[in-house]
């Protein structure tokens, strides 16, 4: 269930900078978590499996 206050969604209630802040922490946080999943498959043939997945369990 949403939050409301009301008859309106709590973000209908959020001003024009406290929306542009939120927008510019998802985007942060958007990029790194690309640049976390870019590094984790550095250097890696197209096709083979990861050495995580390719390692036998022991």
């Amino acid at each position: 269930m949403t939050k409301k206050i009301g008859s309106k969604h709590v973000a209908q209630h959020r001003g024009k900078k406290e929306r542009a802040e939120i927008r510019k922490t998802n985007i942060a946080r958007e990029a790194v978590k690309q640049a976390i999943a870019s590094a984790k498959y550095r250097n890696q043939q197209k096709g083979r499996p990861t050495a995580v997945m390719a390692a036998p369990a022991a």
